[in-house]
Order: C-alpha cells, then structure tokens, then sequence
C-alpha cells in the first residue's frame, strides 16, 4: 500500500463528491435543474430527488477532469472519474427514495459507498491503485464524508 497512492484517490474522491455539494452552496436553489425533472415514480418518490442537479453533476466532470493532470493523469480519466462517482451517487439516491427516504437525508454507507466503489474499481488499473491502496482510501473517504456531511449539515440549518 502507498500512502501517496491513498492520497490521490481520496483527493479524486473528494473533488469529484464534493465540488457538487460546494457549488450547491455557493448557487443555493439558483438555477436548479434536477436531472430527473421532477419525475415521481410508481412508489410516489422521485426518482433522485430535487438535490441532483445538471450543475452538479456538470460541476463534477469539469473540477475533477481539471484536477486530474495534477497526478498524471488524463482529463479524460479524471472525467471517466467523475462520472462513475456520481452514476454511484445517483445509484444511492434512487435506492434511498425507493426506501423512502426524503432528498437530504444521510444514510452512512449506502451514501459513499456507491459513490467511491464504482470510480475506483471500474479505473483500477488506469489509477494503477492496488486493493489495499482503494480500501484504504473508501475508509478515509468515509470518515472525511461523514465529518463534513454533518459540517455542512450544520451550515444550512
């Protein structure tokens, strides 16, 4: 395991998870426009929920293909990155609306675990990241997500 290996995944994981909740913010309901327009399923619950907006999710792709050249990598795979971090993120919105769930509402582990596994596993051998390397950084992101989820939970109170 490479603690500087760790490092530049939580980094990614950080970037692409977080530059959405930033902006959020930043804009507050400014030019919201949630990916699933509004659209509620047969249970009655939208399919993400208002909080997964296209500047969100635009905002991920474009911040973590930016930062991705700071490690060597390709915009392109920072992109790749992002992208299968928030198709994690939506994953975990849509299970929680079908349980039930209001849009806002954490659920520890079903809330990062998506969103963490599916970039890292899906670009482990671009990311040269051996196992121990993304288990170390899934546990380190949790902890950060759960420090700053219950911050920023705090700041919009």
């Amino acid at each position: 395991m490479s603690s500087g290996m760790v490092s530049q995944l939580v980094i990614l994981l950080v970037v692409a998870n977080g530059t959405p909740a930033l902006l959020g913010l930043v804009l507050g309901s400014r030019w919201q426009c949630p990916v699933d327009g509004h659209l509620r399923l047969w249970d009655g619950n939208p399919l993400f929920g208002p909080s997964k907006t296209a500047h969100g999710l635009l905002s991920a792709l474009l911040v973590t293909g930016l930062v991705a050249p700071l490690f060597q990598l390709s915009m392109a795979t920072g992109v790749a990155f992002a992208t299968l971090a928030m198709l994690g993120d939506l994953s975990s919105s849509f299970i929680k609306r079908r349980l039930g769930h209001p849009s806002g509402k954490s659920v520890p582990l079903l809330d990062q675990l998506p969103e963490t596994v599916l970039p890292l596993w899906g670009l482990q051998t671009v990311l040269g990241a051996g196992w121990l390397d993304m288990i170390a950084a899934v546990i380190v992101f949790l902890i950060i997500d759960l420090l700053l989820s219950s911050l920023l939970r705090s700041v919009r109170a």
